[in-house]
């Protein structure tokens, strides 16, 4: 024996012996130990096993000095009526009963035990639930019943008989359709089937006995093994591993009693028991946008940070010193959008443009991403909040310690942004949304219609591609300048009613302003010249201005276009011409494409 033992010698040695049967012990949460019911009549007790729920009827003192009997007269009155029934709840015509409904304080009950020490001995017993008997106020329920049946009884008795023979009314027959395995499953899984079920179950009807009672004095012997006097062996045959099993039995042994809840809930609990990754995944796809700190207070205690830093940067990305679940988690290969259809790859390059707009700006307007609506709505809700007059502001505040604390984090998530905005080209906006695929889903157009179109207009500036579904995927092919040809072609796919063979867009030879970054090469802008409606002269007369001039005022465009198309012009076709083709600076007015956006 080691010498440590010697300090905590064993001075007593106790027999402990497990005996099993039905034992249900019952408690009262919302009374005092001191004022227990024992000397309370009990009038009826019932319960129903399989939900190891039980119901007990106990007797009011009507008598007390604390019992507003003119209550308790309204109470009965409003819960049975005037008329006497057999049925009726309180058949005194005043409330002098109340009626306590169990229920189940916990759903694993297999390391609970009643224990009795007993002439040396300590006796247990499992327990197979614990009942925690509360009020019930079902005759609330009843008396609301009766108030609606006599308001429906005095509406009714408002027309005549004669009125409501001549009543007729045409019925129509509708045949309910199959119900799929989906809508099955989640009518199982609602609250009106599982309360239709609980009620299916039939009440058992017991007697009731007290503490003092005889049958309950027997009923307690059944607490004491009886065969502790016996010569059988109760010594230990289990191996030390099977023991500890015994005491510590596998979390997996628990998930039979969890309770059924929804698939998209985990709890703490369930969500530990996976491997730290997989943890990480679950958070981040649950909340979307998190700061690290509150990642780390979230895992069990003790998790390695720098291991929860590999982890992240798998799932998520840094915006603003805080992380942001990445699109390719959210939106699998091989999905469509559930409200548009929009392919995956779509919403991962439309979703990653908002989150690349949040890294250098707190705020984002909701017409720069030319998604579907409801798609765009979906990404801004997931991680920022609307703001009146600024648009959609980022979420969470930046988090400066994390990336004061982590700088190679920062540093690192910094050149994958710029990886990221190097491949969809972010800064020329042509992102994510494709003119040919938003145009075949608004006008249900088909790819071949489009690939005609570019092949009959011998058009050098447009190609088509297909994906495995067949939809037109993919827009310019060559590397095109920061530029108005998106702004054109989104306009061509979300306004125009004209067939699509209408248009042309031609390259306008603008005037780029002397301090422009962009090369000689880049230096084109492209427009669109003519779509078959009467508003395309006034896009070709501002083509003209900014061949000659990089920059001009309002007044100027106005003066040209009343020059060149009279007095028909009017300030709503001047707006609507600079908000599609131009871009206004400190007073003057560009040509879209010839300046950073």
């Amino acid at each position: 024996m080691a010498s440590g033992d010697d300090d905590d010698p064993i001075i007593q040695e106790v027999d402990v012996s497990i005996h099993c049967f039905e034992h249900f012990p019952l408690q009262y949460p919302v009374r005092p130990a001191s004022m227990s019911y024992e000397n309370v009549t009990h009038l009826a007790a019932r319960i129903k096993p399989k939900q190891q729920k039980v119901e007990l009827e106990v007797a009011m003192d009507t008598m007390s000095p604390n019992y507003c009997g003119s209550k308790g007269e309204q109470i009965a009155l409003n819960v049975d009526g005037t008329s006497s029934e057999d049925s009726n709840v309180y058949s005194t015509k005043m409330m002098d009963k109340q009626t306590f409904s169990s229920i189940q304080a916990t759903t694993n009950t297999s390391r609970y035990a009643a224990a009795v020490f007993h002439k040396g001995e300590l006796h247990l017993t499992p327990l197979q639930g614990i009942l925690q008997m509360r009020p019930s106020f079902t005759y609330l329920d009843k008396a609301d019943t009766k108030h609606r049946e006599r308001e429906a009884a005095n509406e009714a008795g408002d027309s005549s008989q004669d009125e409501a023979e001549d009543d007729v009314k045409q019925i129509t027959v509708r045949f309910s359709r199959p119900e799929s395995e989906q809508a099955r499953q989640r009518r199982i899984q609602s609250y009106e089937f599982l309360q239709k079920k609980q009620a299916e179950e039939p009440w058992v009807h017991l007697h009731y006995h007290g503490v003092k009672d005889g049958r309950s004095e027997h009923e307690r012997q059944y607490l004491y093994c009886q065969a502790m006097d016996t010569a059988e062996n109760t010594e230990l045959v289990k191996t030390p591993r099977e023991y500890l099993s015994m005491l510590m039995p596998p979390l997996a042994e628990e998930k039979v009693a969890k309770p059924m809840g929804p698939s998209n809930v985990l709890s703490m609990a369930q969500l530990r028991t996976l491997p730290l990754g997989e943890q990480v995944k679950t958070l981040m796809k649950n909340v979307k946008v998190m700061p690290f700190a509150n990642l780390m207070g979230l895992l069990a205690s003790g998790t390695d940070s720098t291991a929860v830093l590999r982890c992240i940067q798998q799932v998520a990305l840094l915006v603003q010193g805080n992380w942001v679940v990445k699109s390719d988690v959210l939106y699998p290969k091989n999905i469509c959008s559930s409200q548009s259809g929009v392919p995956a790859e779509v919403l991962c390059r439309g979703r990653d443009f908002v989150m690349w707009r949040f890294t250098s700006e707190r705020t984002l307007m909701r017409k720069e991403v030319t998604l579907p609506p409801e798609d765009v709505k979906d990404f801004l809700e997931q991680m920022s909040v609307p703001r009146l007059n600024r648009g959609w502001e980022f979420l969470l505040p930046t988090d400066y310690d994390f990336v004061r604390k982590h700088p190679d984090v920062a540093q690192r998530q910094h050149m994958l942004w710029l990886g990221i905005q190097s491949k969809y080209d972010m800064t020329s906006q042509n992102l994510t949304l494709n003119p040919y695929f938003l145009y075949s889903m608004k006008h249900k157009r088909t790819f071949d219609h489009l690939k005609k179109f570019c092949e009959t207009k011998q058009n050098q500036y447009f190609t088509v591609s297909t994906d495995v579904s067949g939809t037109a995927q993919q827009i310019p092919d060559r590397k095109l300048l920061p530029g108005s040809i998106y702004d054109v072609l989104t306009q061509i796919s979300n306004g125009f009613q004209q067939s699509f063979d209408r248009v042309q867009c031609r390259q306008t030879l603008a005037v780029f302003p002397p301090q422009s970054n962009a090369a000689t090469d880049e230096q084109k802008v492209f427009g669109l010249w003519e779509s078959g409606e009467t508003f395309d002269k006034h896009r070709q007369v501002l083509f003209e201005i900014f061949m000659k001039n990089y920059r001009v005022r309002r007044n100027v465009i106005q003066s040209r276009l009343t020059q060149e198309l009279g007095d028909a012009v009017t300030k709503t076709d001047v707006d609507r011409l600079l908000k599609e083709c131009c871009m206004s600076l400190g007073g003057m007015w560009y040509l879209k494409g010839t300046v950073p956006s």
